[in-house]
């Protein structure tokens, strides 16, 4: 195998790649990279055997087609630390040489027949989302999984593909993310029989592997794993196992009060009231009034924090207390200049926050004595 690459081209597909590559492994071929070079260009490969990667290479030009197993870390080291403009990568049956105008490097060659499989996109059944809104339904969710947990399914998003919708849905029990958008089916592609959770690896993944042009993405999902086909790249993951909770149960079946709340203001006041916050005493008391928001921290190492944001509000007024943390990892995904509703019952129930474009946020209030 011989090819010539662009060796920014080179480094930015290496860097995508090695998100899956895993630090330590029982099989070291696993923490290695597989480049296949044929005619239509050179793809790297990568697996940690729960999910997986092909990614196209761009500014590439082929001599000799074959395959090479290329050591992650050092191989990222060597394009990394490398002026030259092109690299190239020649192997034989023990070797892999890469070399630059002013750089020659010799590495050990593994076997590529022992590399994991890594699938591509196949499936005549699947949907068609844009680029920019499943980017943005992922980070609206996928903060909100618990990437800890061993109950239930809840270290990924669970995927719902019906007709021409798409949902996502990510919670650790304490709080619940949905994003909602339009997507197009093809061959009759559903997820009704079943509830794909795709593991928020995958996910934060497929995020990365997104351009910032608007392009087309194709999701197939299957009982037992995920592909997804974007320009660039073909992402393959087994599915979470493990029942997902019922999320529609989370959400009130009435609110007594709505307020709506500037993004970027609320945000600024979260981040000053919780200053003062500590691991012993995390809340912020928020209390809605008349013309105002106040919130209020008190820790008794650290000190106390009071900030007032105006709002319109003329209800009895609430006084809910909130782990900041939650607040503040939604407002982030969210435009600043935009507006959120709160929809409140009382101190104890859960808060609904929701945008105007299919967005809602729930979270369960902090519980103190009244």
């Amino acid at each position: 195998m011989k090819a010539q690459c662009n060796r920014e081209d080179l480094l930015s597909a290496f860097q995508m790649v090695s998100g899956v590559v895993p630090a330590r492994s029982p099989k070291p071929i696993l923490m290695n990279v597989k480049l296949v070079a044929n005619k239509d260009g050179v793809t790297l490969l990568a697996t940690d055997l729960e999910v997986g990667i092909r990614c196209q290479v761009a500014g590439v030009e082929v001599t000799s087609a074959g395959q090479a197993v290329l050591p992650t870390a050092r191989v990222l080291a060597i394009l990394r630390e490398s002026t030259d403009p092109v690299i190239e990568i020649e192997t034989d049956e023990t070797k892999t040489h890469i070399r630059g105008q002013r750089s020659r490097f010799q590495l050990t060659a593994e076997s590529p027949s022992e590399f994991p499989d890594v699938p591509d996109f196949a499936d005549e059944k699947y949907h068609t989302i844009s680029s920019t809104l499943l980017r943005t339904m992922i980070r609206r969710t996928v903060f909100a999984t618990d990437v800890e947990s061993t109950r239930y399914a809840l270290n990924g998003l669970l995927v719902e593909l019906e007709g021409n919708k798409i949902s996502l849905v990510g919670t650790d029990g304490r709080r619940l993310a949905v994003a909602r958008g339009s997507a197009t089916a093809v061959g009759g592609h559903n997820t009704k029989d079943f509830t794909p959770v795709v593991p928020s690896k995958a996910m934060h993944l497929i995020d990365r592997t997104l351009q910032a042009e608007e392009e087309e993405v194709h999701i197939a999902l299957q009982p037992n794993k995920a592909l997804i086909r974007s320009k660039r790249a073909v992402i393959s993951s087994r599915l979470v196992e493990g029942r997902f909770p019922r999320y529609q149960e989370v959400f009130p079946s009435r609110s007594e009060t709505t307020v709506a709340l500037n993004v970027r203001d609320l945000l600024q006041a979260v981040k000053q009231a919780m200053i003062v916050t500590s691991e012993e005493s995390r809340g912020v008391d928020c209390t809605f009034s008349e013309g105002k928001l106040t919130l209020a921290a008190n820790a008794a190492e650290v000190g106390e924090s009071l900030v007032e944001m105006p709002i319109s509000f003329d209800s009895k007024d609430l006084t809910i207390t909130f782990d900041p943390r939650y607040i503040v990892d939604m407002l982030r995904v969210l435009n600043e200049e935009s507006s959120v509703t709160l929809d409140l019952i009382d101190h104890q129930s859960a808060a609904v926050f929701k945008t105007d474009d299919g967005y809602t946020y729930i979270v369960m209030p902090l519980t103190r004595e009244r």
